[in-house]
C-alpha cells in the first residue's frame, strides 16, 4: 500500500498480476488500467521481449543484425524494438510468432526455412513457405486471435469465435470447416501443434490431430495453393508498412480423433470430486502427443506420424510421471546415485503443466515445492523421468524447450537455460569474453585459442548441464534489474517476454534501440481499429509452452542426445 492508503501495482510481483488479477478485472476497467499505469511507462503489457540464437532466416527480428554476432548467431538477449503490446510469444522451428492484447498476430523469420527449400527473392510473397520476414510483420486475419501454438514448419491459431487456423505459409491461412466442429461437444479447448502436425483438445476432453503435409489433407491444400498460384493475384506481398494481406480458405476435412483415455487409477493425496476423470492439457512433440487429466495423470499417445499411424497408437498411463510412491524411489530422492546430492523426496504431487518439442517432454507442477519430471518419445509407463536436481522446489512457473536447448522460468523473474549452445542460444553471454568453466564459456584456455582462431568452426562452448540464469542486461551502460514473465524456445533460438523493474534511462540501449527500429513496425491507424470488439487478454499459461523445430548439435534436456536423429540443421 503507498503512504495515502492506495495500492501501488509496482510493488506486486508481475506473475501475481497475470496469473492472480487480471484475468478477473473486466476488460473496460483492464482497458482504463492499462491507459493510467506508471509502471516504468511500459503500461501493464508493453514488454521488450529479447531473442537470442541462430540468427539465419530472419529470425532475429532485427533489421541490423549486432555487430556482436558470433558466427551464425547472437549470444545473449536482444531487444526487439516494437510499439504494439505483446502479451505472448511463441517460437516455431525458425521463426517468431507474437500477439499483442488486441488480438494481432506478428511473425518474423521463416516458417519453413530448412536446407533444400527453395529460398524467395523480393518478387516472391507470403504465399511461399519460405519467405522471409526480416522483422516482424503483421498478419491481417479475420478475427482477433485468442492463442498460437508452433511447429516446425507450420502454425496454427485458435479465435475469439473458435474458428481453427492453420498456416503452412504466412499468406494463405486455412481454417477448418467442418460443421461438425460447431458441435458445442467440440469445442476448442486448446490447440497445439506438434512437429509435423496440429491437435484439438475440446472441453469435453476429446482430442482431434490433423497433418497439414500429407495424407488427404496435405493434397488438399496442395491442390488449393496450385489454384491460388493460378489466379495469379494470392502472392500475398507485403505492404509498405509491414502488414501481411492474408487470404484466407476452408478446409472441409475433418480431423482424426484419438480414443478416449483409458480408466486411470485413483491418485494418492488428491481430492475426489466424483468428477469424471478427463482430459484438460496437450502437449505435441514428434509424432507423439502427452495429456494431462484433471487429477493429474500423464500420458502419452504415439504413432502419429500420419493419420494412418492413429489405429496403431494408443494411450499410455505413465505412473513414474504421476503417483508421488513412484518418484519416493527416484535415485534422485532416494540417494541411490552419486552425481547429485540427495534431495528430500516430495510428499505430494500433482501435475499441472505440460510443455513439449521434438524429441522431448516435460511434466512439472508449479508452486514452492515445485517438481520438473522429463520424458522423450521412447518413455514408456515403466520408463523413470529424468529429473535436474537444480529444477526441483525452485518455484518453476514454466519450461520450454528448444532442439538442444531449454529454458525454465521462476516466479520471481528469472529465466534460467542449459543444454547445447545452439548457435548462442541459450543466452549467456560471449563465450570467447566469458570466464573459462563457467556456464556457456570454454572449459580451458586451449579450446578457447582454437575458438578465437577459427571463429568457432567446429568448436563450440560445451554443453550446460546445470540451468543457469540468463542477463538482461547485456546493452546496458550499467546493470539494470529485469523481470522475465514468459519465455519460448524452438529450433536454436529463445525469446522472452521482460519488464524493467527499474526507472531512468540508459543512454546506449536507446541509442542501439533508435538503430534497431529504423525499420520497426509501426501498427497504423487503421490497424489500431481493426477489431471492434475489447482486446483480448489471454490467461496465463496457455502461452507457456515451446514448440518444435531441429538442429545438429546434441545437448537436449540436460546433455540427452537423440537416438538416430541427425538430420543437418533445419532449425
Amino acid at each position: 500500500m503507498s503512504q495515502q492508503g492506495r495500492l501501488d501495482l509496482s510493488q506486486i510481483p508481475i506473475e501475481v498480476l497475470l496469473d492472480n488479477i487480471l484475468p478477473l478485472i473486466p476488460v473496460p476497467d483492464l482497458l482504463n488500467l492499462a491507459r493510467c499505469s506508471k509502471v516504468d511507462g511500459l503500461q501493464l503489457f508493453r514488454e521488450g521481449y529479447g531473442p537470442y540464437n541462430d540468427k539465419t532466416n530472419g529470425r532475429l527480428g532485427l533489421p541490423n543484425v549486432p555487430k556482436s554476432v558470433i558466427r551464425d548467431g547472437v549470444p545473449y538477449p536482444t531487444q526487439i524494438p516494437f510499439s504494439a503490446r505483446i502479451v505472448s510469444l511463441v517460437a516455431g522451428g525458425m521463426s517468431f510468432h507474437a500477439l499483442d492484447s488486441e488480438g494481432n498476430v506478428y511473425v518474423w523469420g521463416s516458417l519453413n526455412g530448412a536446407p533444400g527449400t527453395a529460398h524467395a527473392s523480393d518478387s516472391h510473397g507470403f504465399s511461399s513457405s519460405w519467405k522471409s520476414a526480416r522483422i516482424p510483420h503483421r498478419l491481417r486475419l479475420p478475427s482477433p486471435i485468442r492463442s498460437i501454438s508452433c511447429g516446425r514448419l507450420h502454425s496454427s491459431f485458435l479465435d475469439r469465435t473458435n474458428k481453427i487456423w492453420t498456416c503452412t505459409n504466412w499468406g494463405r491461412p486455412f481454417w477448418l470447416s467442418s460443421p461438425i466442429l460447431t458441435d458445442p461437444d467440440y469445442a476448442p479447448k486448446q490447440v497445439e501443434c506438434g512437429w509435423m502436425f496440429s491437435s484439438l483438445l475440446t472441453k469435453s476432453g476429446a482430442v482431434f490431430v490433423w497433418w497439414p503435409f500429407s495424407g488427404s489433407m496435405g493434397e488438399a491444400i496442395q491442390q488449393k495453393m496450385e489454384e491460388m498460384n493460378s489466379e495469379g493475384d494470392k502472392k500475398a506481398y507485403a505492404t509498405e508498412d509491414n502488414l501481411i494481406p492474408c487470404i484466407p480458405w476452408g478446409v472441409d476435412i475433418m480431423p482424426t480423433r484419438l480414443p478416449p483415455i483409458p480408466t486411470l487409477p485413483e491418485l494418492a493425496n488428491t481430492t475426489n470430486t466424483n468428477t469424471m476423470t478427463e482430459l484438460i492439457q496437450i502437449a505435441a512433440f514428434d509424432n507423439h502427443i502427452v495429456g494431462l487429466t484433471n487429477y493429474g495423470h500423464v500420458l502419452k499417445y504415439g504413432s502419429l506420424h500420419d493419420e494412418s499411424g492413429v489405429p496403431f497408437g494408443r494411450w499410455e498411463y505413465l505412473p513414474q510421471f504421476s503417483e508421488v510412491d513412484s518418484l519416493k524411489i527416484h535415485t534422485t530422492f532416494s540417494g541411490r546415485t552419486t552425481d547429485s546430492a540427495k534431495l528430500e523426496a516430495p510428499h505430494t504431487i500433482q501435475i499441472t503443466h505440460l510443455s513439449a518439442n521434438f524429441l522431448h517432454f516435460v511434466a512439472y507442477s508449479t508452486g514452492s515445492s515445485s517438481i520438473v519430471l522429463v520424458g522423450d518419445t521412447d518413455t514408456k509407463p515403466d520408463t523413470p523421468p529424468k529429473i535436474i536436481p537444480e529444477l526441483q522446489n525452485k518455484s518453476i512457473i514454466s519450461v520450454v524447450i528448444g532442439d538442444y536447448h531449454n529454458a525454465a522460468l521462476t516466479a520471481n523473474g528469472k529465466l534460467l537455460t542449459w543444454g547445447s549452445y545452439s548457435n548462442g542460444a541459450l543466452g549467456l553471454g560471449d563465450p570467447l569474453k566469458l570466464e573459462l568453466g563457467t556456464p556457456g564459456a570454454f572449459a580451458n584456455r586451449e579450446e578457447l585459442e582454437l575458438a578465437k582462431a577459427r571463429r568457432f568452426g567446429q568448436r563450440v562452448p560445451p554443453v550446460v548441464n546445470t540451468p543457469t540464469e540468463v542477463r538482461f542486461d547485456h546493452n546496458s551502460k550499467k546493470p539494470r534489474e529485469r523481470f522475465c514473465f514468459a519465455a519460448t524456445a524452438a529450433g536454436w533460438h529463445t525469446g522472452a517476454l521482460v519488464i524493467d523493474l527499474e526507472s531512468g534511462d540508459d543512454e546506449a540501449e536507446e541509442e542501439q534501440m533508435r538503430h534497431d527500429s529504423a525499420e520497426a513496425p509501426s501498427p497504423s491507424a487503421s490497424a489500431r481499429r481493426q477489431w471492434e470488439t475489447p482486446p483480448i487478454l489471454p490467461l496465463s499459461g496457455i502461452f507457456r509452452i515451446g514448440h518444435a523445430g531441429r538442429g545438429n548439435f546434441g545437448g537436449g534436456l540436460g546433455g540427452i542426445h537423440p537416438r538416430g536423429r541427425n538430420d543437418g540443421d533445419t532449425s
